[in-house]
């Protein structure tokens, strides 16, 4: 629960060692009631970080675990909404649909899975039929009262505002989402929807919850504009601190889409020592997710460039 508490709030370096730490009480099993409990909070951690397959390999592994209870594990609901947002993610729209078709109608109008079908809509460029899902106003009845999905709702209406060219009603949506998230400090749906260039457009009008938006920024390794000190330093010429061999063998597995499991497997590896490599590459090269490693990586010459890029 504490891993989970500091992934909400965007702590991503200090929840990885709880995770770790809860994932060594189980004894796998003998309780899956529990291991669901245990595992599911890495599902968020790996979204976070933009390790959206590692994410799904999580989730498939978790769901199985709870196809084994007679009852439905009460994260289930959960695990549905972020295997949406997982899927969309990785350009998996036709799973998302099916999904969607399949759901009943109570499942299909949560605030969960709303949200989910908004961020598919936007990546199916057609935002206003993501914005006919959305809550709009703090007083819309759609607007769930959990501070996860009330701001998970508002930033995907700024976005799908910003979409449609709507300026005012982008940067009154992005400001609700923003009002939501302080309180608690809940910036998970920022990492789990990046949108940098609307936040920079956000923190230059003067916003009350400027120090926010640098620090999401600054958890998405966006320049958030602010002036330098000095002279504008030059690109860095090599990471903060040497790769050693086995950081290095990890890193090269980087540009893949393989998950932390798989490459273990390539590296006859366990994975709790690929993710503490992981973990120091990202350190040393200044990234705070996988994407911008292995863009650091390329740029510092420690991996091949890309041939052409996925979206």
């Amino acid at each position: 629960m504490h891993a989970d508490a500091l992934i909400a709030q965007g702590r991503l370096a200090e929840a990885e060692p709880w995770l770790d730490h809860a994932q060594r009480t189980l004894e796998p099993g003998t309780n899956p009631v529990a291991e669901v409990t245990v595992r599911h909070p890495r599902v968020g951690f790996e979204l976070a970080r933009g390790e959206y397959a590692a994410a799904l390999a999580t989730l498939e592994a978790v769901e199985r675990l709870a196809h084994t209870l007679v009852t439905p594990h009460v994260l289930s609901p959960l695990m549905r909404a972020q295997m949406l947002h997982t899927l969309v993610r990785l350009g998996e729209t036709r799973r998302v649909e099916q999904s969607l078709a399949e759901m009943d109608a109570e499942e299909r109008g949560s605030t969960a899975t709303r949200t989910a079908e908004a961020a598919l809509r936007l990546s199916q460029d057609d935002p206003q039929a993501a914005r006919d899902l959305l809550a709009s106003r703090p007083d819309d009845p759609r607007a769930d009262t959990h501070p996860f999905w009330k701001v998970a709702a508002f930033l995907l209406d700024a976005m799908a505002c910003d979409a449609l060219g709507r300026a005012d009603d982008a940067g009154y949506a992005l400001k609700l989402a923003l009002d939501a998230a302080e309180p608690d400090h809940v910036l998970f749906p920022f990492l789990l929807h990046p949108a940098p260039e609307l936040l920079k457009r956000h923190a230059g009008q003067g916003a009350a919850q400027g120090a926010l938006v640098r620090e999401i920024l600054g958890q998405l390794g966006a320049d958030t504009g602010a002036a330098p000190a000095a002279a504008s330093p030059e690109a860095p010429t090599h990471p903060r601190e040497p790769l050693s061999g086995s950081e290095m063998r990890v890193l090269r597995y980087l540009p893949t889409n393989l998950s932390a499991p798989e490459i273990a497997a390539e590296l006859s590896l366990s994975v709790n020592t690929v993710r503490t490599h992981m973990r120091h590459v990202y350190e040393k090269l200044g990234a705070h997710k996988r994407f911008e490693a292995v863009e650091l990586a390329r740029s510092l010459g420690l991996v091949a460039a890309a041939a052409g890029r996925r979206m």
